[in-house]
């Protein structure tokens, strides 16, 4: 999922030509990709951690199979890993719309509209997914994002901030009391007149308020995430404020959610039952809307007190928000300090640059080979293995030829329109 600059000084490369040595990248994946510019090597690293996180809730073995190291990383992988996406989606757009400095003017314009254009095409790309895989795809969701954030890519990182934090504390509020409104007449008469809904199980409904990724509380996370992309996140100083920041919000919200829901707030969704390929249905107004129509789950007050992955309370978002801002950090100043570390994960780095076509790669893949999802009786590892080396090796054969992966270069060519804006 990535976002491009346009290149200030150079001209960019030729698309067959070997890719120069990154020192730095253009974010590439579910989001977005563009013309060339230093990459972010530890933000690309991050993706990368998050494409995987994702083939391990939708191809590895249901939590409930697994125990000690391998539960806790499928329990960190449900719900955390489509998180960092967000988060990263929101630095994304910070490279088209100037990262550090806002673009202006005539440059302005066209970063929007580039933004604009891509939001549009993952939102058109998810729901033809959706309709073969169901409301799990986030690229449409995605697609809501980018349009939803429009409005905020010249903000400064501390008005971004605060605006993040107000929506973690007052959407899942709102989102209960909406989903608790939302009677099943009102959603089928709603649901009636939505196009997207007739194409897939994905409507316009499930993209704001009870899909697997509603916009509603979801926008904090790429709210975050662009405050992030207006930082210099290669500043030692600005490293350590982060990595507090990180660590405490993590430490508060868990913590408070644990003293004030029990020792039961932190538990997975998954746990409740086998694993399709998602984080589960959420209780607060981010649970997946029947298909046939049915009614929404029991909700209850006390369900916005817990913080387990996926359930969409305010301290399962600032909690995820926390464990976000850590993995990016963290990869950031990984690459930054162990250059050895960095050339072994040349590979991995590969697969977040080209972090769309991983994505999608994977769905395809599954169909192709008929690879068995996340469910009971799949309790191998070996499949999600099987998948991440995959992705490592295309990944890293591909980028020595060609400076973007294959839907990247498409997406960043759709987008090539935006330059007639005057």
């Amino acid at each position: 999922m990535t976002q491009a600059q346009q290149p200030q000084a150079t001209p960019a490369p030729q698309e067959n030509s070997p890719p120069p040595t990154r020192t730095s990248t253009e974010p590439a994946g579910p989001a977005s990709t563009g013309p060339s510019m230093g990459r972010l090597v530890g933000v690309d690293l991050a993706r990368a951690l998050a494409v995987f996180g994702m083939y391990v809730v939708h191809i590895g073995p249901p939590l409930s199979a697994t125990h000690g190291v391998a539960g806790w990383i499928r329990y960190m992988a449900d719900g955390h890993s489509s998180v960092l996406f967000a988060t990263l989606a929101g630095f994304s757009l910070m490279l088209l719309a100037g990262r550090r400095e806002p673009r202006t003017g005539l440059a302005g314009r066209q970063a929007r509209t580039r933004i604009a254009i891509r939001a549009v095409i993952l939102l058109a790309l998810g729901t033809v997914m959706a309709i073969e895989y169901g409301g799990v795809i986030i690229l449409g969701f995605y697609g809501v994002y980018f349009l939803l954030a429009l409005p905020l890519v010249r903000l400064r990182a501390r008005t971004l901030a605060i605006i993040a934090a107000a929506v973690a504390l007052v959407a899942p509020q709102l989102a209960y009391v909406l989903s608790s409104l939302l009677t099943p007449s009102v959603q089928q008469s709603i649901n009636s007149y939505d196009p997207l809904r007739h194409l897939s199980e994905v409507g316009v409904l499930d993209l704001l308020l009870t899909g697997f990724y509603p916009a509603l509380t979801w926008m904090s996370f790429v709210i975050a995430g662009m405050a992030l992309g207006r930082l210099d996140l290669s500043s030692g100083t600005v490293q350590k404020r982060l990595a507090a920041l990180g660590a405490a919000l993590t430490a508060a919200a868990y913590g408070m959610s644990l003293l004030l829901a029990g020792k039961g707030a932190l538990r997975s969704l998954a746990e409740d039952g086998p694993s399709s390929g998602s984080s589960g249905p959420m209780p607060t107004g981010g649970g997946s809307m029947p298909a046939d129509g049915g009614s929404f789950p029991d909700l209850s007050a006390s369900s916005l007190l817990q913080a387990g992955p996926h359930s969409g309370t305010t301290f399962d978002i600032i909690g995820s928000v926390g464990i976000a801002i850590l993995v990016i950090v963290g990869a950031t100043v990984a690459m930054d300090h162990l250059p050895r570390l960095r050339r072994l994960a040349k590979p991995v780095i590969a697969v977040g640059t080209m972090s769309l076509t991983a994505y999608v790669g994977h769905f395809l893949a599954q169909s192709v080979f008929s690879t068995p999802a996340g469910t009971g009786t799949q309790q191998s590892w070996l499949p999600l293995i099987m998948y991440v080396l995959g992705a490592v090796l295309f990944a890293a054969i591909w980028s020595r030829f060609f400076r973007r992966g294959p839907l990247e270069y498409l997406l960043n060519a759709a987008t090539r329109s935006a330059n007639r804006i005057r």
